[in-house]
């Protein structure tokens, strides 16, 4: 089964993803982080986020692998190091929305997240393009959504748990920015596929939304058996 949950950032993609993807005994990758990797390598060895051509040399010359956990969820693995830790940096909330929508680089993993997808055996894959690019013919395509000020409150609280002094405005406005480049440009747009089953989280906690979804996913495979 191949599960497809897309939205903008602060929807809830993640932690839906990853506790439907536990209940369901299916695998989970969060797609984002695989941008948020490259995007780390790239600020690491001080490459221009603005230039595509070396962006894309940077993917293509990296090794990034997978490795799934039951406990702690998906780690990334890159060059032999793990940065599922690091890619959460302020830094790199700042400059990947600019890596993401480079098609050199948008090309080489999408590649890649299709190939996890023939491997897995089942998984729940999230991101922005997840319906509409990557798993096209994903049995289940779901969009969350939410109001900019409440995802990105949700962005606030998860951030000020890890580090101090983070402003709402700063957030507010990181969010705004990133869902422009989001949707704006021109190499798989953010945008839910026609067939997505859309939510709207923000009046809903993160179990109701799970809950939702778990529903949807079961009434589609009851639907199928009767027929």
């Amino acid at each position: 089964m191949q599960i497809a949950i897309d939205g903008p950032a602060g929807a809830g993609k993640t932690s839906v993803a990853r506790e439907v993807a536990r209940r369901m005994n299916l695998k989970c990758l969060d797609t984002g982080a695989m941008y948020r990797a490259i995007t780390y390598k790239a600020l690491k060895e001080k490459i221009d986020v603005n230039d595509g051509k070396k962006l894309g040399e940077l993917v293509r010359k990296c090794n990034m692998e997978i490795e799934y956990h039951e406990d702690k969820g998906t780690s990334i693995i890159l060059d032999g190091e793990d940065v599922t830790e690091k890619i959460r940096s302020s830094e790199v909330n700042k400059h990947v929305s600019l890596v993401a929508k480079t098609p050199e680089v948008r090309k080489e993993l999408v590649l890649l997240q299709k190939k996890v997808a023939e491997k897995s055996g089942g998984i729940v894959m999230e991101g922005r393009d997840i319906g509409t690019k990557v798993l096209p013919g994903a049995d289940y395509k779901i969009f969350l959504s939410a109001g900019i000020k409440e995802r990105a409150n949700r962005r606030w609280l998860e951030r000020n748990l890890k580090e101090s002094g983070v402003l709402f405005d700063e957030v507010l406005e990181e969010i705004a920015m990133r869902d422009r480049i989001d949707q704006e440009r021109e190499e798989s747009p953010l945008r839910a596929a026609p067939e997505a089953y859309i939510i709207d989280t923000t009046s809903y906690s993160l179990e109701e939304v799970i809950e939702i979804v778990l529903n949807y996913i079961l009434d589609g495979q009851k639907t199928c058996r009767e027929s």
